[in-house]
């Protein structure tokens, strides 16, 4: 087993993978920009290195630096979180040549599933069901067109290289496509320098089921279930919960075994995640991608299996077996995940800036992996989660009831966060009954103003908060000063009287 292990990432997962070494032992080395020398995943390690500048692609993406601070602290393995550079072929194979373990799956299997046209390929010869789309690469506006037509109106137009829900475009007509094209070719190249985009038919009401598989080197592959993610704002997941209310039992095994075969048919190792598109009518999935990595999303698995998945990365990356089988594998209860993050609740926008107060919740079966604190600094540089709220309970009615309830004894103050959304989200008959899909957000939310959108809070409610929070702050410093100010009195008037 390994005796220190770098953590190359930041803020929760951070904190989450250190966790997990502590418990097995393992001395955990931090990395930090300087953006993030005040960030608990600093303070929490048992070591930790500057890497250079604020922007990621100074500290965090770089690969030289982070290796450098492996050989000088000792570290034998790094484990890359999510983000960043945990799908980097790059990463993975400098590692290797450098003799430093990666925890996580092979080069080749990174490479494989890196691309989505030829990770398609991949699983259409595996027997997997794909989405209908188009072959290959699409190049010009007509041949798009040509695509679309052959299709069927909507489609969904993909840049080939991208993620984090940047390159993706819906077009529901012919005169939606020519924007919708340039737009996926454009963020492709400018996020991911890859402007090759596909075209594939899009799902009329399409839910977001994945998968969780896990390999090792000895062959063994196993799925844990799926995760619902359908709760998106611009096509990144909000909301999370297994099992899924709108997957018929035995759909949900034949999922399953299609994602070992998924996962098998590469020779997978590690953890990762089979992401399908599902048809909420026909009750059809289609492969979607691989992410050849641990999802944000991972504690729901976590806490309907029993299964710590970051102590099984590291023990899979050791060389051991899994501990697990198949039929050992249970899915028990419920969980739901709920991403908390810095940013305007009504249109997304991040809010960096200092958290003043922060009271996070507690009592049975709740769950925070996060790294807010009061007087923190949330920088403007990274993606805007502060904390995961992740509860569990026998069924999904008592899970929600346990969500709502913690999101009541939930505060962030300084910035603004999206604890009022998910607020009225988990009282909104779509969610409760389960038919929400993945357009929920857009059809509901955006571009509507808050006093239609929330029914637990006013318009000015923010302003107000803000208001408390600063006079209570003020009071609370000019008290302080006081005391303080009143304790040197003292203590000068104690000096005199001695001399």
């Amino acid at each position: 087993m390994f005796k220190k292990i770098l953590v190359a990432n930041r803020g929760e997962i951070a904190i989450r993978v250190m966790r997990a070494c502590r418990e097995l032992g393992i001395l955990s080395v931090a990395v930090f920009s300087e953006a993030d020398r005040n960030s608990l995943h600093v303070l929490l390690a048992d070591e930790a290195y500057p890497i250079g500048p604020a922007p990621s692609n100074e500290s965090y993406l770089n690969i030289e630096k982070i290796i450098e601070v492996c050989k000088l602290s000792g570290a034998e393995a790094i484990h890359p979180g999510y983000g960043f550079l945990s799908e980097s072929p790059a990463f993975a194979q400098a590692l290797e040549d450098a003799g430093i373990t990666f925890i996580g799956p092979t080069v080749e299997n990174i490479k494989s599933m890196g691309d989505k046209l030829a990770s398609r390929e991949l699983m259409k010869a595996a027997g997997v069901p794909t989405v209908p789309g188009s072959k290959g690469s699409i190049e010009s506006l007509e041949e798009a067109q040509q695509a679309a037509e052959s299709i069927g109106y909507p489609v969904m137009i993909k840049a080939s290289a991208g993620g984090g829900g940047k390159g993706i475009r819906v077009a529901h007509n012919p005169e939606e496509l020519p924007e919708a094209f340039r737009a996926c070719k454009s963020e492709g190249l400018n996020f991911f320098k890859d402007d090759r985009v596909f075209i594939e038919r899009f799902i009329q009401n399409p839910k977001h089921i994945e998968v969780q598989v896990f390999g090792d080197t000895h062959g063994n592959v196993v799925h844990l279930f799926e995760r619902e993610c359908s709760v998106q704002r611009r096509h990144q997941k909000l909301i999370e919960e297994s099992p899924s209310i709108s997957v018929p039992d035995e759909v949900r095994q034949k999922m399953g075994e299609v994602a070992v075969t998924a996962a098998r048919s590469i020779k997978y190792v590690g953890a990762g995640t089979i992401e399908f598109i599902f048809d909420n009518l026909t009750k059809e999935f289609f492969f979607m991608e691989m992410n050849t990595r641990l999802q944000v999303e991972h504690p729901v698995t976590e806490l309907v299996t029993g299964i710590d998945l970051v102590q099984e990365q590291i023990f899979v990356a050791a060389g051991r077996k899994l501990s697990f089988s198949q039929d050992q594998i249970q899915q028990k209860g419920h969980a739901i995940e709920l991403r908390i993050c810095a940013e305007d609740p009504a249109d997304f926008t991040p809010s960096p800036g200092k958290i003043r107060r922060c009271r996070l919740p507690a009592g049975p079966f709740v769950r925070i992996d996060g790294y807010a604190y009061p007087g923190y600094e949330v920088p403007i540089y990274y993606d805007p989660m502060i904390i995961k709220l992740i509860v569990w309970g026998h069924d999904r009615q008592e899970c929600i009831r346990r969500a709502q309830r913690a999101l009541a004894e939930f505060m962030v103050t300084g910035i603004k966060s999206n604890i009022v959304l998910h607020k009225n989200i988990l009282v909104h008959p779509e969610f409760l009954d389960g038919s929400y899909t993945t357009q929920f957000i857009d059809r509901e939310i955006a571009g509507k103003q808050q006093s239609q959108l929330f029914m637990f809070v006013e318009e000015d409610v923010f302003l107000i908060a803000a208001a408390i929070t600063a006079f209570t702050d003020s009071k609370l410093r000019s008290t302080s000063e006081f005391k303080l100010a009143s304790r040197w009195g003292k203590a000068g008037r104690m000096k005199a009287m001695r001399t």
